[in-house]
């Protein structure tokens, strides 16, 4: 928290004082949102940090503070700044954990983020126990058959593919499809993005004839839908 307290004021020297007064919490997420929804980073970050400090004037482990830390790790993740990504989304995690408990989407959706960053980061011993904890949150709180259950059971997949085990990223992504298969239907664009995951697997394994059908299905998907 020191070094995102001091983050903050470094950031802030930047705000005029009458304009930090304007702004509450809600004003500066959306100024935030806004600005990484135009690529405007810069602006983004300041919103996002001024965002935090708004949050901290109702207490420091109040939701709206990991919120808010939650956000501006995206916008570092999303610039690939994973160094400084990973302790703004851990200190949003404490915060998740001491007001909900270690059951809840909010705890479970930081820790898949959390466990992402170290597999794009290449720290994939790292991201392995995040991202199945994350799948074991969801799972007991939504069921097996939940679409953001197969969200998680997806980026465990890409894990694996990463780690260069396609044998288990396949039953993975099977997994997923049958979700989302049920959960969205059958022409949904995600449906498509798995199967063409799955063709992907298929084919580092050597089975190109079981990709080529599911191939032509995400084909089909992604031409009625554009």
């Amino acid at each position: 928290m020191k070094k995102i307290c001091f983050l903050l004021m470094l950031s802030l020297l930047f705000l005029s004082g009458s304009s930090c007064q304007q702004q509450t919490w809600e004003s500066a997420m959306t100024a935030g949102q806004q600005a990484v929804q135009q690529a405007n980073y810069a602006e983004g970050e300041r919103m996002f940090l001024l965002a935090v400090q708004k949050a901290e004037a109702f207490g420091l482990e109040d939701r709206r503070v990991a919120v808010s830390l939650s956000q501006l790790a995206q916008l570092y993740a999303g610039q690939g700044k994973y160094v400084e990504a990973e302790p703004v989304y851990l200190q949003a995690l404490k915060i998740y954990q001491a007001v909900h408990g270690e059951w809840h989407p909010d705890v479970a959706a930081t820790l898949n983020n959390l466990g992402v960053l170290h597999r794009m980061y290449g720290q994939y011993a790292q991201a392995e126990p995040l991202l199945t904890r994350a799948l074991a949150i969801k799972e007991k709180l939504l069921g097996l058959n939940h679409p953001d259950v197969a969200l998680s059971i997806v980026n465990l997949a890409q894990l694996r593919v990463a780690q260069g085990q396609p044998e288990q990223a396949e039953l993975l992504y099977r997994r997923a499809l049958a979700i989302r298969e049920q959960a969205l239907g059958l022409s949904h664009p995600e449906v498509a993005k798995t199967l063409e995951d799955l063709v992907n697997v298929l084919r580092k394994l050597g089975r190109a004839d079981e990709a080529v059908p599911l191939e032509l299905r995400a084909r089909t998907i992604r031409a009625t839908r554009s």
